[in-house]
């Protein structure tokens, strides 16, 4: 049992709000998360106790499934994840499995730290199960969100020579110069087109996805990111005539954990540019309405305080 430090936002929780996104309810929404162990289970390890942690989103899979035993667990037909089908953190306790947690650097916030989920997922998508960015790539990130400034970082981790540009709308100035402040290019869809080796799609927005399919040079890489919540038109067919290899990802897995991790502990991606605040959870309606209009970068509730 963890007593939970805060809790992200994330854009799946707006498509949950939204009715967008498949859950159990009713639930208490929220997955991305930092605590300290409060509660041990029968069996567990006397260390974890007072450990301050994050945790994978995954509440129980079926552990027999050809997902389960190659450890992509997030693929299991039976997956059952917090904040979906079951509680989730957007409340002061939360239940999780110990094979879920992972111990904090002690320099990082906890708030902060409820960026290593996303960050995970990055890591899945952009990582898993090879690298989609290389060295001397033109990276094109749309979406200049939590997940856009993360994929933009991991891309510049990558190694050798990235150019990353990230790109967002004329509304996204206040997350566009939090991009620059991390030395990254940046422009708005009021600027002529750009072109990349790498496009890497974090927006969801059908506008986005239709922009970064037509950024993407021919044999180019595409990665979907960004979640629509919805069905969108688009022009695919730039798939067969640019030869795009199109991959994407769904959560995280124990292998991206850990990657996401050293990239925390090697300090090769900055967290705390992108927390925006710590919201307390009385006041989670204004949280949800600064997210849903780009209103900052990320908003953590502390669940601890109402």
């Amino acid at each position: 049992m963890l007593n939970v430090i805060g809790a992200g936002i994330c854009g799946t929780d707006l498509h949950i709000a939204d009715g967008e996104y498949e859950t159990v309810a009713p639930v208490t929404m929220g997955h991305e998360v930092a605590g300290e162990v409060a509660e041990l289970g029968e069996g567990v390890e006397g260390s974890w106790l007072g450990a301050r942690v994050a945790s994978e989103t995954y509440f129980s899979t079926c552990g027999r499934c050809v997902h389960c035993l190659s450890r992509r667990v997030n693929l299991c037909p039976e997956r059952r994840s917090i904040g979906t089908h079951v509680d989730g953190a957007f409340a002061p306790r939360l239940h999780v499995p110990v094979t879920n947690l992972h111990r904090l650097p002690d320099w990082l916030d906890g708030s902060t730290a409820t960026l290593c989920e996303p960050l995970a997922c990055v890591c899945h998508s952009l990582l898993e199960p090879e690298p989609a960015v290389h060295p001397g790539d033109d990276v094109l990130v749309t979406g200049p969100g939590p997940v856009g400034l993360l994929a933009a970082q991991v891309a510049q981790a990558s190694g050798g020579h990235v150019h990353v540009h990230v790109r967002g709308t004329p509304r996204d100035e206040r997350r566009l110069a939090a991009a620059r402040e991390l030395d990254l290019d940046t422009s708005t869809t009021d600027d002529p087109p750009v072109e990349a080796d790498v496009v890497i799609e974090c927006s969801g927005s059908e506008a986005g996805i239709a922009e970064g399919l037509a950024a993407a040079r021919r044999g180019a890489r595409y990665v979907q990111i960004g979640l629509a919540g919805k069905p969108v038109s688009l022009p695919f067919d730039l798939v067969c005539f640019h030869e795009l290899t199109v991959t994407s990802g769904f959560a995280s897995t124990p292998a991206s954990w850990a990657k996401a991790l050293e990239l925390v502990g090697e300090r090769g991606v900055a967290l705390e540019p992108l927390l925006t605040e710590v919201v307390p959870l009385g006041e989670w309606e204004r949280a949800f309405a600064a997210t849903r209009a780009a209103d900052g970068i990320k908003f953590v509730l502390d669940p601890q305080t109402t």
